[in-house]
């Protein structure tokens, strides 16, 4: 070979070594758009989630992500299978809304230890799966059910009612970490007040046919209960359906963990005592911003979980009400 020919060779190889490397290195995502496999819990179980999803999709495309979701509907072990299947896409960030806590952990740890990146949303996962997760990003789902309770406590007081206070709690999904942890902050003030018995807690699945079956279930069993607590309003509507029924809308003081539009009007309507303003949209643009900053390699907070303060009849006007 002649020696310009040789290094024009030469120089044809460099420039595409070159050109190789600036491709795959520095840390950039794969062809500089980020791809973030979801794997959501239930889109079509109420319309907190439904909210939450479009408003998921349009931040993705706000930020022109490319996202690949796919909908356990409730089921765990379709969820795992789902996990798996984003695994073989190769995503630059796995996002899991959990159908159950402890279950997905070993999948979380598959995908941890195969090197992906991920993000757990809106419900934590169970503590033993912390160290294969880069951040839980959603609420802060202790201190609601906390305010839940001092939002009660509050409400007997300002209608002046001395005495032992009875009150029964329906709660989300058994294994579902939201639900637990609602639950665990609410009895967690309680139990500071000797007032107060708690008498049953009632699981409904986050269904809101459920929490009325239950409602009128603990009515007929509990004839002098004076408060009841719910884990979201819409299973606060479900109570309030069956409250209506036997006559003790309003006299029940009522407060929930997380506000809907329909438990909007019913505070405004006098039935809801207090709930906490876990804003839907917010949740799913935090949850999208969390994940691309992880994806880039970039520093978040472990538990990146954003305000919900407490909204009461005092208050309310204060705060839009929710589309969903």
């Amino acid at each position: 070979m002649k020696k310009g020919m040789r290094n024009l060779f030469l120089l044809s190889v460099l420039l595409f070594v070159g050109m190789f490397a600036f491709a795959g290195g520095g840390g950039e995502t794969k062809d500089d758009v980020i791809t973030i496999g979801y794997a959501v819990f239930n889109v079509g179980i109420d319309s907190y989630e439904t909210y939450h999803n479009e408003n998921f999709i349009a931040e993705c495309e706000r930020q022109g992500v490319e996202l690949i979701q796919l909908d356990a509907q409730g089921d765990i072990a379709r969820q795992i299978n789902q996990v798996e299947n984003l695994m073989q896409k190769d995503p630059d960030v796995i996002v899991i809304w959990p159908v159950h806590g402890k279950a997905i952990v070993p999948v979380v740890k598959k995908a941890h230890d195969e090197g992906f990146k991920i993000v757990i949303a809106n419900s934590p996962i169970d503590e033993t799966g912390f160290d294969y997760i880069t951040a839980y990003a959603g609420p802060d789902n202790t201190q609601e059910g906390r305010d839940a309770a001092e939002m009660m406590i509050e409400a007997f007081e300002k209608r002046g009612i001395t005495g032992q206070k009875k009150v029964v709690e329906l709660m989300g999904l058994p294994g579902y970490v939201t639900a637990i942890e609602r639950s665990d902050g609410f009895q967690e003030v309680l139990a500071q007040h000797p007032d107060f018995t708690l008498l049953a807690t009632e699981p409904t699945d986050w269904n809101r046919e459920k929490a009325t079956r239950a409602m009128e279930d603990l009515l007929v069993k509990y004839k002098d209960l004076q408060g009841v607590y719910v884990a979201d309003d819409n299973l606060g509507i479900g109570a309030l359906n069956a409250l209506k029924e036997a006559g003790r809308a309003g006299e029940v003081i009522m407060t929930s963990a997380c506000i809907f539009g329909e438990g909007y009007d019913a505070m405004k309507e006098g039935y809801i005592q207090g709930t906490c303003y876990q804003y839907s949209g917010l949740d799913a643009i935090n949850t999208v911003k969390v994940a691309v900053k992880v994806a880039k390699g970039e520093e978040v907070d472990f538990l990146s979980t954003f305000e919900s303060p407490k909204v009461t009849p005092d208050n309310m006007d204060d705060f839009k009400r929710p589309e969903y």
